[in-house]
Formats: C-alpha cells, structure tokens, sequence
C-alpha cells in the first residue's frame, strides 16, 4: 500500500484530504506558501495517533510537518508537496493541575488564551504572553520558544516548561524533563526541543511552570516622545534604573499613525513614538511613580493611570498592531533583538534602510527586553526584492549591534538563509547534526531552519 492507504488504513476518518483544507496547511500568517499540495491532513486525537503517522512516515519515508493553529510568522509550520500535515488541533486536554506544586499537564492543541481561562478559575497562570494568545496552541508556542508582552518580567516559554512528552520521528515516546522546581540530571532536553521548530520530534504532552495570578494594583504609564530615538534611550534608562515592570511596548511614530487610524483616534504629532508600561502588584504605584520620573527626565510627556480596565485600554492600542499592518497592504512582520542599551542604535539603523531603500518600516518593540518587530508593507501576495534587501541589512544591524535574528518568531524558512550568518559554520553545522540524531533520515520539518536540508 502507498503512505495514504497505509494513513487510511490505520487512522482511518482522521486522514482529511479536502482540498481546501491542504490548500490552507500550506501556509502560515506569514502569508508566505509552501510550494505543492501536501499528501493528507490526519487530525491526531492522541499519542497513539501520532505515534501511528510517524511509523508510517518512516516505514515509507514521507515528510511530515507538525502543525498546530497555523498563527506562526516565518513559515515553520507550511506544508508542500507529498507531505503529511499532522494537525495538533483536536489534543486540547488538560490531564492536571496542581496548585500546591504550581505545574499543570496539558496537551498541545490547547489555545493559550483557553488554558489560562482554566487556570484563573484556580487562581493560576501560565506566564507566556505573545500577541497571538487569543489564537496560537501552547504547542506552538513551545515550538517557537513565544515570548510576548510580559517575558521581560515573567519570562519566555523556555522559562515556563519544565517537562515535555515527545514521540521521535520512528514513532517512540520519550519523557523528558521533571515535575520538579529543580532537575540537572542529563543533558537538558526539554530546552532543546523548546524553539526547535518541530524539527526535533512531535510534542503530545507539556508539563508548564505555572504562576498564581498577580495580586493587588496594575498601574499603567505612558509617555509620547518627539521621536523613536528618544522613547528607546528612555526605555533603556527605565531598564537602567532597576525597576522591573510587567510590560513595556514602544510604538515608533509610523506604527503609532497607524494604529490611530485604525482606531479612529486623534492623530498623533508628526514623528512621535510612545511608550506605554505597566508595572503590577506590591509595589505597583511605587515602580510606576519612579519610572514616570524617568520618563519625564528624557523628554517624554508622561500619564499615570492606576485604573486596571483603563490599562487595558491603553494596551489595546499596542495590540491593535497587527490589524492596522493590515489595514495598509501584505505585511511581512519581522522579529529582531538586541541587547536593551543598543535599542536607541538599533531605530537609527532602521531609520538608515529606510532612507536607503525608500520604504517606511513600522515598527513597535517589546522594549523591556530589545525584541524589535519591524513590519514590511506591500502589495500582493509576494514581498518584492527590495524588501528582501533592506531585511538583508536589517537582520545583519541587529546581529552587529550584539543582537539575533529572531526574539520568539522563529527561523522557519524565511529566515533560514541568514542562520549560520549569526551562529556560524561550525556550530550551523553541529546543529544539524543534533537534529539527525532525532531524525536520522530528516522527515521532520524539512527545509525548515537548515534549508540545505531540502
């Protein structure tokens, strides 16, 4: 029998071949496609299901590319020609939560947004905030390593796992990883398989790091500034001073227009960027009266508010990004970093390609931790050359400044060109390595990340 008899023989009405529906597994929010028709969706409803494809994979060495709700950025997740698209939708369990050891046990599937849902009903959360929340799998976040709003405080996903279930591309099941606080023993896995991109195994089970809900007052703090150069050397200096807040967003002035647009807000002025933060619990009005000093010190007109509902308000400026990109044309969102002091370097260079090139870049940035997200605007479905060009130099100013080519979207394929620019030959080259050990005839994900793998 061929891979789709032998996928219909074993999984039976789980194997979906509608043409709509491997029409849409071929691409990602990125709006970039994979080249071809995949072979057949199969909506896995347990470990056994999974286990089941990736023997079939292996016995007729088929490509499969794991895919959860298809919200990634850099086109980790398409799937062309021949392949198989192993859905993750339908594992959405919550097998436990446990308030005393501050853990719960969860499948992929689950939308982030409906986990914590869950988890506020015990007074928990899980900390991972990308702006996809609403949308994207915790399985997803795991491949990509999310990040969000609120990882300069709390931390990214990689600081929230503390154990995974994986099957291996044969098909076997390994544990890895602890329910403890503490756990050396071996090497780490569970980090490694964090933000690999589903080129590692298949995730069927996360073990989360959880938090209790952050009691007592949210105080938010915003400031307008002349210009972007000034509201990143502000943000640097609140970084600079020892405070810790919960979030910290800077939108540059063509974000900022944007946005006002679409939210039919007043105007901005010309050429002005915002900072909008917010500091929570004990010590919520003590931090944000400090960096409302701060703030007014290097130039920003500064508020502060202490109503939580009016916090929300002003966040949903910065969360309305994505739709105001667009509101404006195609949109390639990009994903930089750099260290927090070179953020106020990193907008010159963005400013520079802009001139260069004769294109305006918007961009907002998780400024308390230096994660740049320049978007690309265009229209039709492809980006044209000289967008390619000024990401080209982009991604290679980030990298100068001490930074990296992504801060939570991932390689994917986009980016995959530019990887051993950053990590060099040598450890390029040892990567790849690793990722045979797990995959030895290289059916998971291929052309993702290690495009030479293709």
């Amino acid at each position: 029998m061929n891979t789709l008899d032998l996928l219909r023989s074993e999984l039976g009405v789980l194997v979906d071949t509608d043409p709509s529906a491997l029409e849409s597994a071929r691409a990602d929010r990125s709006g970039h496609a994979a080249l071809g028709t995949p072979l057949a969706i199969v909506h896995a409803e347990s470990v056994a299901d999974v286990q089941a494809v990736m023997r079939i994979a292996t016995d007729t060495r088929t490509p499969v590319v794991v895919r959860g709700a298809g919200t990634g950025l850099a086109g980790a997740a398409n799937s062309g020609s021949g392949e198989i698209v192993l859905s993750m939708l339908r594992m959405t369990a919550v097998h436990e939560i446990r308030a005393d050891d501050l853990l719960a046990v969860v499948e992929p599937g689950i939308i982030n947004a409906d986990l914590n849902a869950i988890l506020a009903e015990h007074g928990l959360w899980w900390a991972p905030d990308p702006a996809s929340r609403a949308i994207s799998t915790v399985g997803g976040n795991i491949a990509t390593g999310a990040g969000g709003l609120l990882c300069a405080k709390y931390g990214v996903v990689r600081d929230a796992v503390l154990g995974l279930d994986l099957v291996l591309s044969d098909g076997r099941l390994l544990h890895l990883g602890h329910r403890s606080v503490k756990g050396v023993t071996g090497l780490d896995l569970t980090s490694l398989v964090i933000g690999s991109e589903g080129t590692l195994g298949v995730v069927v089970s996360a073990t989360l790091k959880l938090r209790r809900v952050v009691e007592g007052t949210t105080c938010t703090v915003t400031a307008t500034f002349p210009d972007v150069r000034s509201a990143a050397a502000a943000s640097s200096a609140v970084t600079a001073s020892g405070t810790q807040p919960a979030i910290m967003e800077l939108m540059d002035a063509a974000s900022l227009a944007a946005v006002s647009a679409l939210l039919a807000l007043p105007a901005p002025s010309a050429g002005s960027a915002q900072l909008t933060i917010q500091t929570d619990g004990p010590a919520a009005v003590t931090e944000a009266a400090s960096i409302a000093d701060v703030l007014s010190a290097h130039g920003g007109a500064t508020q502060v508010s202490h109503d939580r509902e009016e916090g929300e308000r002003l966040l949903a400026i910065r969360r309305s990004m994505h739709p105001a990109m667009a509101a404006l044309g195609t949109t390639l969102i990009e994903d930089v970093s750099v260290p927090r002091s070179a953020m106020p370097a990193m907008f010159d260079e963005i400013a520079r390609i802009e001139k260069k090139f004769s294109l305006t870049i918007p961009t907002v940035a998780h400024a308390g931790d230096g994660n740049l997200h320049p978007n690309f605007i265009f229209d039709g479905p492809e980006a044209p050359a000289v967008v390619w060009q000024a990401a080209d130099e982009l991604f290679r100013a980030a990298i100068a400044l001490g930074g990296t080519l992504t801060g939570e979207h991932g390689i994917g394929t986009l980016k995959s060109r530019w990887l051993a620019d950053e990590i060099g030959e040598d450890q390029w080259e040892l990567q790849r390595q690793i990722a045979r050990v797990f995959d030895p005839l290289g059916i998971l994900n291929p052309g993702k990340v290690f495009a030479s793998d293709a």
